[in-house]
């Protein structure tokens, strides 16, 4: 029975990070994180500025490895698999385990092109129309975009950009979608809207968030995860677990101060 219990906690993990350190060059951001991020649940990162959460975030699928210097030390595992082990082809994890960022950062290209770019460069051999067409419905974004695809994806607003990008992020089915403060630069109604559609398409993806928002986290997280910075500057895991239980009965002392806003 043990067995299995166990079978059926691994067959729940999406990732798993186990002794996790960060460097950029020779200072530490982060700190031997150990965490589970559970499937179709959103995670978020909470923590002061500085704490290493997108660090953290970007480890997941490798981003960081575009940084100059940057070495990660430990094992995150992806469907059992080491992400950082030898012969990982870093690009292919990338579609598998997608990124929004602080800003949305559509193409220069029609809104169409966008949505479709993964799909082309991945070599996907079916209907382009109707993935496109389904990637945008899925963000939520279709029926205001549907009768100018061929518009430049520069012309939508704010909100509509950042759920372009998400569109784009969807398109090529990723397991899990990495959100870096997606609604930090939207104004509150964008906000919301983005918040709404992280709650609908948990239902098909693994989503883990990074947001200074307090609100936030509590709003559309199911777990949470609170970094803090150590004396030696490196980002370190305080607490991780429920995200209801974390916002009214904290366990460590830290995150209580940070969740009541008496330290940031």
């Amino acid at each position: 029975m043990s067995d299995q219990n166990d079978l059926n906690h691994l067959n729940n993990i999406a990732i798993k990070a186990i002794d996790l350190d960060a460097y950029y060059g020779t200072f530490k951001a982060v700190n031997s994180v150990n965490l589970s991020i559970k499937r179709n649940i959103v995670t978020a990162f909470i923590g002061p500025s500085g704490c290493g959460k997108s660090t953290l975030l970007r480890c997941f699928n490798r981003m960081n490895d575009l940084i100059p210097g940057f070495e990660a030390k430990g094992t995150v595992l992806f469907e059992n698999l080491n992400i950082y082990g030898p012969k990982v082809d870093s690009t292919e994890i990338r579609y598998r385990i997608g990124m929004v960022f602080q800003k949305p950062n559509p193409f220069p290209k029609s809104i169409y092109e966008n949505v479709a770019f993964g799909l082309k460069i991945n070599g996907y051999d079916g209907d382009l129309g109707e993935a496109v067409e389904q990637a945008l419905r899925k963000a939520a974004l279709w029926d205001e975009v549907k009768d100018r695809l061929k518009k430049s994806a520069l012309e939508l607003s704010g909100g509509q950009q950042q759920r372009l990008c998400i569109a784009r992020a969807l398109a090529v089915e990723p397991e899990v979608i990495l959100m870096d403060e997606p609604a930090s630069a939207l104004d509150p109604i964008a906000t919301i809207a983005i918040e709404e559609l992280i709650r609908e398409l948990v239902n098909d993806v693994t989503i883990v968030i990074v947001t200074h928002n307090m609100q936030q986290a509590a709003r559309v997280s199911d777990e949470t995860a609170f970094l803090m910075t150590g004396d030696d500057r490196a980002g370190y895991l305080v607490e991780f677990g429920d995200t209801k239980k974390m916002f009214t009965d904290p366990e460590n002392e830290k995150t209580e101060g940070y969740i009541t806003g008496r330290f940031s």
